[in-house]
This record gives C-alpha cells, sequence and structure tokens, in this order.
C-alpha cells in the first residue's frame, strides 16, 4: 500500500480491518459526563453553578481505544481490571452492550473501579472529578488469545506492570502479533522490545528531557529515545503538526496533521491508538498506519468526550479533502438526522431555520450570522426548486437548489444544509427535534410554523433581525429593470 492514504487506499484498509480481533488491554475507568447550564455565579463562593441537565457513561481508558476498534469494524478483547462495585457492574453492562467488544476483565473485590466525571457547560468542561485506586498486580493476559495486535493502554494506574509487558512480549513471540504501548511516566525502557511505542510530545519530552518544539527537536528526541530503549519503532503525536515515526537505522519521517475545528481532545490518543493497531493488524505499513490514524484522531477532536470514530466518518473526512467546506455540508436527511442526534449527545444546542435563499444577500447573511449566534449548530433547509416555484411563481428560481445549497454551505455561520419539498418544514422539524427555531423578524411567534412543536420538547423560538432594503425581489427588480438602489 503506498504511503499516501488517498480514497481508494482507505476504502481497502477499511475493508481489511473489518473483523480483525484486536487485544486492548490496560486500564479501564468509567467516564461520565454531566451535561447542564451555567447561568449564575454561586452566593457562597466564585464559582459557576451547574444547573445539571443529564448524565452520560460510557467506557474510558483502555475501554475507549475498544470501543474505536468496535466502531471501526474490528473486534476488541477487553483486558482489564473492574471492582466489585456499583461503578463495576455499570462498566460491565456498558461493555456487554457493545456487540463487537468482548469481556475478557478480571473482576477484584479488592479493587475499587476508576470512575472520571466530567461536568460541562456550553461544549467547555468546568470541572473533572477523579475517583481511583490502583488495582495492582491482577492479571488480565488472558486477553491476548487468539488476536492479531496487542495494544497496552497504560494510563499508569496500576494495571500494564512489568508482568503484564512480559506476558505480552511472550505472547508476541509465539504470535507473531505486534504489540504497540500507549505510553505513561518517563522509563519507556521499561516496555521492553515493543514493536511500537506512541507518546504524545508532553510524554517524548518528559521521557528523554528534550524540547519537542520543532522538527529537529523531534528528531533529536526520537534517536535518544530510541537509544534508551529497545523498542523497534516510535510514533509520536504532536497535535496540530501531526505526527512523526522513527525506525531504528533510518531518517525520521515527518507526517503533516490535517486542519479541523478542535471540540475535545479527550480521548484522541485512544483513537489514536486503535488506528495503528488495526492498520497493522490488516498488514499495512507503519507509514499507512500513522496516515490512518491522523485521519481518525483529526475526526474525532471534533467531537465532544470520550468519542468514537466510524468507517462512514473517516470517508467522509477523505472526501472533504478533496472538496470545498460548503459542498461538505450539504447533507442528506437520514445521514443528517444522526448527525443531529450525535450533537445532541455531545451537549450542543442545535438551531435550524428554513427558507428559499434564492440569491445570496446582505440580509441573509446578517440573518444566518444571527441564528448561529443563538446556538452551537446551525442547520438551514432549503425549498427544492419545484417549492420555490409554488412560492414565487414561473421564472423561480433563479438559481437551482444545487447552487443555493452550496452557496449557503459556504458561509462559516452555517453548519448542514439539507432541502424539503413539502409545503412547510413541519416534518422535517418533527425528525430533528431543533433545540432553537428560528425565522425572520417579519413573522410574529405565533406564525412561525413548528413552534408549538419545538416548544413541546423543551425547544426555544427566535425572531431574527432583516435589514431593510434587502430581498431577493428587490435584487431581482433592480436585474431586469436596471435600477439603482
Amino acid at each position: 500500500m503506498s504511503d499516501t492514504l488517498d480514497l481508494g487506499a482507505l476504502q481497502s484498509l477499511l475493508e481489511r480491518v473489518r473483523g480483525l480481533k484486536i487485544a486492548c488491554v490496560g486500564d479501564l475507568m468509567l467516564d461520565r459526563y454531566v451535561y447542564g447550564e451555567v447561568s449564575r455565579i454561586s452566593p457562597e463562593a466564585p464559582i459557576p453553578v451547574l444547573r445539571a441537565a443529564r448524565t452520560v457513561a460510557m467506557p474510558g481508558g483502555v475501554g475507549n481505544v475498544a470501543r474505536n476498534i468496535a466502531a471501526l469494524g474490528g473486534v476488541a478483547r477487553l483486558g482489564a481490571v473492574v471492582g466489585d462495585d456499583a461503578a463495576g457492574a455499570e462498566l460491565t453492562a456498558l461493555i456487554a452492550a457493545e456487540p463487537r467488544i468482548e469481556d475478557a476483565l478480571a473482576r477484584a473485590a479488592e479493587a475499587a473501579t476508576i470512575v472520571k466525571t466530567r461536568f460541562v457547560s456550553g461544549g467547555q468542561q468546568l470541572l473533572r472529578l477523579d475517583d481511583e485506586a490502583a488495582p495492582m498486580g491482577i492479571d488480565t493476559s488472558d486477553a491476548f488469545t487468539g488476536t492479531s495486535v496487542y495494544l497496552l493502554s497504560d494510563y499508569a494506574k496500576g494495571v500494564v506492570g512489568d508482568a503484564l509487558i512480559a506476558s505480552a512480549l511472550a505472547a508476541a513471540k509465539k504470535s507473531g502479533a505486534p504489540v504497540v504501548v500507549d505510553p505513561k511516566g518517563r522509563d519507556f525502557a521499561r516496555y521492553g522490545a515493543v514493536d511500537v511505542i506512541k507518546p504524545n510530545a508532553s510524554e517524548l519530552a518528559g521521557a528523554t528531557g528534550l524540547p519537542v518544539g520543532t522538527d529537529a527537536e523531534v528528531e533529536a528526541a526520537l534517536e535518544a529515545l530510541l537509544a534508551a530503549t529497545t523498542a523497534k519503532a516510535v510514533i509520536v503525536t504532536r497535535a496540530g503538526k501531526g505526527m512523526s515515526l522513527a525506525r531504528r537505522g533510518e531518517p525520521v519521517k515527518h507526517f503533516p496533521g490535517r486542519a479541523r475545528e478542535v471540540f475535545d481532545v479527550s480521548g484522541a490518543g485512544d483513537t489514536c491508538l486503535a488506528a495503528i493497531g488495526l492498520a497493522l493488524g490488516a498488514g499495512a505499513s507503519l507509514e499507512t498506519a500513522v496516515e490512518f490514524a491522523i485521519l481518525a484522531s483529526g475526526v474525532v477532536v471534533g467531537k465532544a468526550g470520550t468519542a468514537v470514530v466510524t468507517p462512514a466518518e473517516l470517508i467522509e473526512a477523505e472526501l472533504s479533502q478533496h472538496a470545498t467546506a460548503a459542498v461538505a455540508k450539504v447533507t442528506p436527511l437520514d445521514e443528517l438526522s444522526a448527525e443531529v442526534e450525535a450533537w445532541r449527545r455531545q451537549g450542543l444546542k442545535v438551531g435550524f431555520t428554513n427558507g428559499c435563499f434564492d440569491i445570496l444577500h446582505r440580509g441573509h447573511v446578517a440573518y444566518l450570522a444571527q441564528a448561529r449566534s443563538w446556538c452551537d449548530r446551525l442547520v438551514v433547509a432549503l425549498n427544492t426548486d419545484a417549492s420555490v416555484k409554488r412560492l414565487k411563481g414561473e421564472g423561480r428560481p433563479v438559481n437551482d437548489l444545487d447552487s443555493r445549497a452550496v452557496v449557503i454551505g459556504g458561509l462559516a455561520s452555517v453548519d448542514r444544509v439539507t432541502s424539503f419539498d413539502d409545503p412547510t418544514p413541519v416534518a422535517l422539524i418533527e425528525r430533528l427535534r431543533p433545540d432553537v427555531l428560528i425565522k425572520g423578524s417579519d413573522y410574529t411567534r405565533e406564525g412561525v410554523v413548528g413552534g408549538d412543536l419545538v416548544e413541546s420538547w423543551g425547544g426555544e423560538v427566535r425572531l431574527a433581525d432583516f435589514k431593510d432594503g434587502y430581498s431577493t425581489t428587490r435584487t431581482i427588480e433592480k436585474m431586469t429593470t436596471g435600477s439603482q438602489q
């Protein structure tokens, strides 16, 4: 496979990773997210008061690595420790609900399940509460049985100790499976002759005592790390700067990152580890594995919380590299419905507006900018060409639906564009269930179609200002009569 992961190569790799069984062994935790709104400061102390609206729980740590393996089409055999407590029971149930995660957990009465609770408002974390105790000396090596790759996810909570590392290396020697470690601490030599160590830039700096700001500095740090360990290769993740790969006896290779709107970096390292493991299990080169990991982690940082990435999202992301951002925003209803639901799970406020938007003018731009200020994601639904003709008469629309959708999608204020052919967008509103329904101030609150529906599930209706003197009809009149405004 080429080192460049183009669309064809990506599709081929995704086919080959399907059904691969990967061992995911390490520190498991329960990730809880408490979503709510902050509208005031506490009178007791200068701190925000969070009014909790909902709580979401999911497997974190190595559990998130396993979830990413499963989401990408593989099968994860999860080896970790849970305590005999309520959090452990909740975590076990969450894992059991994942059809492509095999339970190889060790249940220990003497271990307390690790719980991390994050409090979130407006897409921002306010506080993280950790409840943990290190489950030392509990064997989780059964997870290596029958798997193609061994992933060790070390969060320094006690599972990835010397005995487990020795078991992984011994099993790998017999099976030929590669061992990839996401490390913690400063002593990377303790991982032994693993195939890949995958630190981030700050971890590389901590392990070597060297700066890692530039490519040259990263190269020196990677050379020092290889000299201090017996690992066969090192892949360092460098956030927006991409990743760098070092093999023994070869020059360091640098891979640029892909520009993304970063929403939340938590869990990105887990996604990266999962992607590398799957690619290597499918027989890809380390270079291709790095490209795959860059694509996958780039997608996941655009999500909130401990998230996963799917093959469809990777293909969309790859397509987006070759298409304008505007075209990428035009979304069929079925896909849009899934995206809106995902946004809602992330605690984002979804806004909705609709119209013909035949000839984009200054008034439209201001209107959509104001609409976007009232929500975290804005969906614009356009009348189809037939619908515009029914509403506006012969000769309309001036621009066809595809052209209107791309122009509207080109605005930074618009997150997704879809269309509808019905006389009103009520069916679309019922399907998407937006949190905010926006129309122009030429409407009254009572006259907004779908307003009662949105308010029935706790949403709101907002009326955006229109700039006087700007309209599509007036623009058309100017073009046909040659008049000046």
